[in-house]
C-alpha cells in the first residue's frame, strides 16, 4: 500500500508480511553473523550494505525499525544508543575543526555542556543567536558556519523558534556563500506527531527516543533523520564510535511506537487542561505552555505545530525552596529527571537538566530557581489537577 496514514505507519512501517512467520519482528541478539560462503563477505567488502556482518555496524532488529522511522518521517532514519550519542555523532560527522555552530541560548543542559565544554576541544566554535531576532543570522553566519542548531519548543522554558523563517534565512546565506549550512532541530519536546520540521525545510531532525517515542521510561536511545547522503555520513561515523542502538532496545522501541500516537494525543489533552487549571492558582507566578493564549508565541505555535505537546513549565512563588517543597508533596506525579513517559513527572531544571550552569547562564536562558518542568502523562486529568492543587496549597 502507498500513502499509508500515520496510524498504519507506526504499526507496520513500509512492509506487510503476508507469509507465515512471527507477528513481532524478532530480536537478533548476536554480536556477528555467519556467512554461507566467502562470496557473501566479498559482497560486503565491495560495499553491499544488505550483508550483515557485526552488530556494531548494523543489525536486522535495528534496521527494520530504522526503515519504519524512515517511512514515518519520509527521510532516512539512523538510530543511536542515546539522544546525546545522536547529537554528538551528527555534529562530528558534519562539522570539523575551525568551523562554527550557531545555536540558541535555550538548550537542553546536556547539549549546552557538550557545545560549550567539549566541542571547543575540537576547535569548533560556538556562537549564539536570539530566537526572537532571527534577522541577526544575516550577519552572524560567516563562511566558517557549518551548522545552525536549535530546539523548539525549548527545554525547559517552552520558547518557540519560527522554523520557516530561520530556514529561509539560512538558505539565503547558503546561496551567497555557495556552501552547505545544515539546519538541525531537536524535535524531542514536540515529536513528529505535533510538529514536522521537514515541512519547513529543516535538514536534520533529532529526537531522544528515550522520551515520547519510547514513552514508558524503560529505554534510552536517539534518532537522527536526514537525507540519504547526510545519513550515510552520520552512519559512517556511528560505525566507529560504536554508538548504534542495541537490538533489545530497538525491540522495546518498536513495541512502544505502536502506541505512540494514542499516548501523545492523551498527553496533549492533559497538558492543555492542566496548564489552564494551574494558571488560576494563587501560588503560580506563570505557566509556560504554547497552547495557552497567554504564551508569547501562541500564534506561532498555531502556525507550525499540529498539537501543543505534553510539556509545560511553571514558576512557583518562593523560588527554589518552594519548588522543592512542591515537588516533594506531590502524590501522583513522579519527581524524576526524564520526560515523555505515560506517568506524569516533574523536575526542577536548576537541579536536573541545567545543573552546573552559572547564574548568568541561567539568566540568559530564562531559567529561574522557582521553575518546575512538567511532563504530563496519561492519567485521569481530574486526579492530576487535584494532586497539583493539594501540593500548591501547602506553599506559603
Amino acid at each position: 500500500m502507498k500513502n499509508k496514514k500515520i496510524e498504519t505507519q507506526i504499526i507496520h512501517g513500509n512492509k506487510q508480511y503476508p507469509f507465515t512467520g512471527p507477528v513481532v519482528y524478532p530480536i537478533y541478539q548476536t554480536s556477528n553473523f555467519r556467512f554461507k560462503n566467502s562470496s557473501i563477505a566479498s559482497r560486503y567488502s565491495k560495499g553491499d550494505e544488505s550483508v550483515f556482518v557485526y552488530s556494531r555496524i548494523h543489525n536486522p532488529t535495528v534496521n527494520q525499525l530504522e526503515q519504519k522511522f524512515t517511512e514515518l518521517y519520509d527521510n532516512k532514519a539512523t538510530l543511536f544508543c542515546s539522544g546525546m550519542a545522536a547529537i554528538s555523532t551528527t555534529i562530528l560527522a558534519l562539522c570539523k575543526s575551525d568551523e562554527e555552530i550557531l545555536t540558541i541560548p535555550n538548550l537542553y543542559g546536556g547539549t549546552y555542556h557538550y557545545f560549550n565544554e567539549v566541542l571547543p576541544k575540537f576547535k569548533i566554535d560556538i556562537k549564539t543567536f536570539e530566537p526572537n531576532s532571527l534577522e541577526d543570522l544575516l550577519y552572524l553566519i560567516t563562511p566558517k558556519t557549518r551548522i545552525v542548531y536549535f530546539e523548539t519548543p525549548t527545554n525547559p522554558t517552552i520558547n518557540l523558534v519560527d522554523i520557516q523563517k530561520l530556514v529561509k534565512i539560512v538558505k539565503k546565506i547558503e546561496k551567497e556563500y555557495n556552501k552547505k549550512i545544515y539546519t538541525i532541530l531537536d524535535n524531542t519536546f514536540a515529536t513528529i506527531l505535533n510538529q514536522n520540521p521537514f515541512k519547513y525545510g529543516v535538514d536534520i531532525v533529532i529526537e531522544s527516543t528515550t522520551k515520547y517515542l519510547g514513552g514508558h521510561s524503560d529505554l534510552i536511545g536517539g534518532l537522527v533523520v536526514s537525507s540519504n547522503n547526510t545519513a550515510q555520513k552520520i552512519k559512517n561515523l556511528r560505525k566507529y564510535t560504536g554508538s548504534i542502538m542495541e537490538p533489545f532496545t530497538a525491540f522495546l522501541l518498536d513495541r512502544s511506537l505502536k502506541t505512540f500516537l494514542f499516548r501523545v494525543k492523551q498527553q496533549n489533552q492533559n497538558a492543555i487542561e492542566l496548564a489552564k487549571a494551574l494558571e488560576k492558582h494563587r501560588n503560580i507566578i506563570r505557566v509556560l505552555y504554547p497552547g495557552l493564549k497567554s504564551h508569547p508565541n501562541h500564534e506561532l505555535a498555531k502556525k507550525q505545530m499540529r498539537g501543543f505537546g505534553g510539556m509545560l513549565t511553571i514558576e512557583v512563588v518562593g523560588g527554589l525552596k518552594n519548588a522543592i517543597k512542591f515537588c516533594n508533596n506531590l502524590k501522583l506525579a513522579v519527581n524524576a529527571m526524564s520526560l515523555g513517559g505515560v506517568e506524569t513527572s516533574v523536575s526542577i531544571p536548576v537541579l536536573s537538566s541545567h545543573i552546573g550552569l552559572t547564574k548568568s547562564e541561567l539568566t540568559r536562558q530564562g531559567v529561574t530557581e522557582g521553575m518546575v518542568r512538567i511532563s504530563t502523562g496519561i492519567e485521569n486529568i481530574v486526579d492530576l489537577i487535584q494532586d497539583f492543587y493539594q501540593s500548591l496549597n501547602k506553599l506559603k
